[in-house]
């Protein structure tokens, strides 16, 4: 697998790439490096681990919980719940690290390991590079410090953790959902007992799709990433408005009474106005990246809102809005940070609060998110190319130039190494698909050109 850390904790196949072998490994040499980076701070340390519901995720916890025991942690399992349900208990109940087994909207073979630290943030770099380091260390032979007798783990189940999750989701909304029909869709994911209990104890009515998981079907043909079928329910159903989750339920898309997607930066726009009506729109700013359409950037400076753009990746959002302490992030992916009330990405508690926003105003899903026009994006991955030349060729920076004063400032123009592979990404925004499309064709021949 290469660096086992990724920008969203270690990811593989199953059984393949991700053993059990390798799952214990891993957790011993958390505990180990936690414990010299001072987290235990001299008490005897708490994990609180959970997963979503892959088959391969049974083993998979089996192995982490007994490496995290082996190493002296207690261990307070709690079943399968969303990956920002394990960060609020993990900070909830002042827990050491917190552990999620999941593989979010990857295919079902796929599985992962994403750790948190006390309070339910997501590991510093540094820490991750030094937990891969112990585990390659005591991989190759060298001996772990075991302790022994009353100084082993000890393992139980917590079941009061989906209470206590619910309980805080219907906490912090600021009005209740009542007299709104809501599909949702829970993938066959961790979020298939939350989601639904949490809007109904809201008040809405609720239709649930893709709600019975077997540990084979998760993000089989249904959650974020297949909207056709919510599409359709919505419909069907006459519902005010769809909400759609993945395999962990950390991201969310919606879909609105007329079956129109509305993505991760629509809904941004959305909870923008609404925390700035409430006064709750630190330094009126919100965080998107570099793959934020062009449209979101032009309705944030219609409404005066400040936008802060940062790399690809909800670990950048969450990185700039700690530093600056801004209260609202995401992506167009439906990764959406509310920092008020939550220390990552949560798929739930975004449709709960894009959910509010209607019931407040008693406008649409489709009238609020009509505050941005979202342009034509056409997106070409451009394969087996020498990704690292892109910010020196000059043919390639002339390409550029070209398209950009063409397109003026009702387009943009976006080119960017993949980070795992031999991959350029050409990105191109207009007000008309087919000149995005016309542009990018063009951008794309040059890169093979130039970096082929």
């Amino acid at each position: 697998m290469g660096r086992l850390f990724g920008t969203d904790g270690v990811r593989g196949v199953a059984n393949a790439d991700l053993t059990a072998e390798l799952a214990l490994g891993l957790s011993v040499a958390a505990a180990h490096v936690l414990a010299e980076a001072g987290t235990f701070e001299g008490h005897k340390p708490v994990a609180v681990v959970g997963r979503d519901p892959r088959a391969s995720g049974e083993f998979l916890e089996a192995a982490v919980v007994a490496g995290l025991a082996s190493a002296g942690v207690d261990v307070l399992r709690v079943g399968v719940l969303p990956t920002p349900a394990v960060a609020y208990l993990t900070g909830a109940l002042g827990a050491d690290l917190g552990v999620m087994l999941s593989a979010s909207h990857n295919p079902m073979p796929d599985n992962g390991i994403k750790l948190f630290a006390r309070g339910g943030h997501k590991l510093a770099d540094e820490l991750e590079d030094r937990i891969e380091s112990v585990y390659d260390e005591h991989r190759t032979g060298a001996p772990w410090d075991r302790p022994t007798g009353a100084g082993v783990g000890r393992v139980r189940e917590y079941d009061e953790g989906f209470d206590q999750y619910v309980a805080h989701l219907i906490a912090v909304l600021p009005n209740r959902l009542d007299g709104l029909k809501i599909v949702l869709d829970e993938a066959h994911g961790a979020a298939a007992r939350v989601s639904p209990e949490a809007f109904a104890r809201a008040g809405a009515e609720v239709i649930t799709i893709g709600a019975q998981p077997d540990g084979l079907n998760i993000n089989d043909g249904c959650g974020s990433t297949h909207l056709d079928l919510i599409k359709a329910a919505v419909h069907d159903h006459g519902a005010d408005l769809g909400i759609a989750h993945d395999g962990d339920a950390d991201r969310c898309l919606a879909v609105d009474h007329l079956g129109n997607e509305v993505d991760g930066d629509q809904i941004l726009a959305v909870l923008a106005l609404a925390l700035r009506e409430a006064d709750r729109l630190r330094k009126n700013t919100v965080v998107g990246t570099v793959m934020s359409n062009l449209g979101f950037k032009l309705a944030m400076e219609r409404e005066g809102i400040d936008l802060v753009q940062t790399g690809v990746g909800d670990r950048y959002v969450l990185e700039s809005m700690k530093e600056h302490g801004y209260a609202l992030g995401g992506e167009q992916s439906g990764h959406v940070i509310i920092l008020d009330h939550a220390t990552t990405g949560d798929g739930t508690l975004t449709g709960l609060m894009l959910a509010a926003r209607v019931a407040s105003t008693g406008r649409s899903l489709a009238e609020l998110s009509a505050v941005m026009e979202r342009l034509p994006q056409i997106l070409i991955n451009v394969r087996d190319v020498d990704r690292s030349r892109v910010e020196s060729s000059t043919e390639l920076a002339a390409a550029v130039a070209e398209a950009e004063a063409e397109l003026g400032t009702t387009g943009r123009v976006l080119l960017r190494p993949s980070g795992t592979e031999p991959v350029v990404r050409v990105m191109v925004e207009a007000a008309d698909i087919d000149h995005a499309r016309s542009v990018a064709s063009r951008l794309a021949d040059v890169v093979k050109s130039a970096l082929g």
